[in-house]
């Protein structure tokens, strides 16, 4: 468990070698935090200040897996409206035959 206490400050070097080794994605962030025993919370608070310091796009596997969803439901968008502009068209085709 974690020795750090509230409000526990650590040296600029130690943030920034922790950072460095939670964005080479070797591991995962709780895991680098157990062996530097420190709280996960606190590394992933530097992870983001960082990420948003240097604007960095996050690419966890949450946003990864968000960014192939949209890309999925894009194609997918596509399609339908494809197939509901023929539907569309079909009808009016076989409105006018039978009147």
């Amino acid at each position: 468990m974690p020795r750090g206490g509230a409000g526990k400050r650590y040296p600029e070097g130690f943030k920034r070698s922790a950072v460095e080794m939670a964005l080479q994605k070797e591991q995962n962030i709780s895991q680098i935090a157990r062996d530097l025993d420190i709280h996960p919370k606190t590394l992933y608070g530097w992870v983001h200040r960082y990420r948003k310091e240097h604007h960095l796009i996050a690419t966890d596997k949450k946003e990864d897996n968000l960014q192939a969803e949209l890309k999925c439901l894009r194609k997918e968008n596509v399609r339908l409206t494809m197939k509901r502009d023929i539907l569309k068209k079909a009808t009016a085709y076989f409105a006018k035959e039978t009147l």
